[in-house]
């Protein structure tokens, strides 16, 4: 069992990832493997809408760039669980978030739910406002993919601005060592 952690935001090492490493460590103590991906930052184009995924079947998109790597990454038998952070950037996700919810969604749809029982989690930063829209885009994506949606004791989020600046937001990090420990209960319940 693998469960890959997407870090949306283009600081590879900024409060994102400091939320996905509080994630990652409750998966790890439990001995279920974990990779986490730099996705922002990296070139990745958004989807053209020409439906050759459609068409080919073949569980690739037909831009190659940074993200076909990581699109096969996702639709492998041995992934479990995929959980997307991002920060907020004027109330939604950023560029490259939302080129992977569209390309891989659209891909994983046309060759009959890649994603299909995966679990899914979100993970959002923000500074002070915006994150529901964030939040909910991402859950979207799992939903539509019907993927298992892992939740926590509160809303997925933590509040940052500056990196570092999670450490401090206590409620936050507890949120994400809450969700780490449901998407670990999750994935044992579903892949008995």
């Amino acid at each position: 069992m693998k469960v890959l952690l997407i870090n949306g935001s283009p600081h590879s090492e900024g409060n994102t990832y400091d939320a996905l490493k509080v994630v990652q460590q409750e998966l790890t103590s439990k001995n279920v493997e974990t990779k986490i991906i730099q996705l922002g930052g990296v070139n990745i184009k958004g989807c053209q809408g020409c439906q050759t995924c459609w068409r080919n079947k073949n569980k690739q998109c037909v831009i190659q760039d940074d993200l076909t790597p990581i699109m096969a990454q996702c639709y492998d038998d041995e992934t479990k669980a995929i959980v997307i952070g991002s920060p907020t950037y004027f109330s939604n996700v950023t560029t490259e978030t939302k080129a992977f919810i569209d390309r891989v969604g659209f891909v994983s749809k046309s060759n009959d739910g890649l994603l299909k029982y995966k679990i899914g989690a979100a993970v959002v930063i923000d500074r002070r406002a915006g994150a529901n829209f964030v939040y909910s885009a991402i859950n979207f994506f799992f939903g539509i993919n019907e993927m298992p949606i892992a939740t926590s004791s509160y809303w997925n989020g933590g509040k940052a601005r500056k990196h570092g600046e999670l450490i401090h937001d206590v409620e936050g990090v507890q949120t994400f060592k809450t969700l780490g420990q449901n998407i670990v209960n999750l994935l044992f319940a579903l892949n008995k």
